[in-house]
């Protein structure tokens, strides 16, 4: 069964950003949305996280979960996808030279 996801890509190549408008709307710059069934997703999924160079990219889509969406992430990045005991928490990296280095901070979204 389709479902809704949204896409948001940030610095990735601009072939990336026309091949997914073949299967999503660009509501804004590299934010798509879109339905599309599962096997879809996924294999859109695969061509983002293969081309996104250096860029980042962040999927979202419906899951059967206490929150009730997932999350796919690739690239590089300063926030970190993490599970808490079924919760989906976003863990913040620390910037070189600030106190505790290294350690990450959960925050929720």
């Amino acid at each position: 069964m389709p479902s809704m996801i949204t896409l948001t890509m940030t610095a990735v190549p601009d072939h990336l950003r026309g091949a997914l408008t073949r299967w999503l709307l660009e509501v804004t710059p590299e934010l798509y949305v879109g339905t599309v069934s599962a096997k879809v997703r996924d294999e859109l999924w695969n061509a983002v996280s293969a081309g996104v160079a250096d860029g980042i990219a962040v999927l979202a889509y419906p899951s059967d979960n206490e929150q009730g969406f997932t999350l796919r992430t690739a690239g590089q990045r300063h926030r970190h996808v993490r599970d808490l005991d079924g919760l989906t928490l976003v863990a913040f990296r620390h910037r070189e030279g600030a106190e505790g280095v290294g350690q990450e901070v959960a925050k929720s979204f």
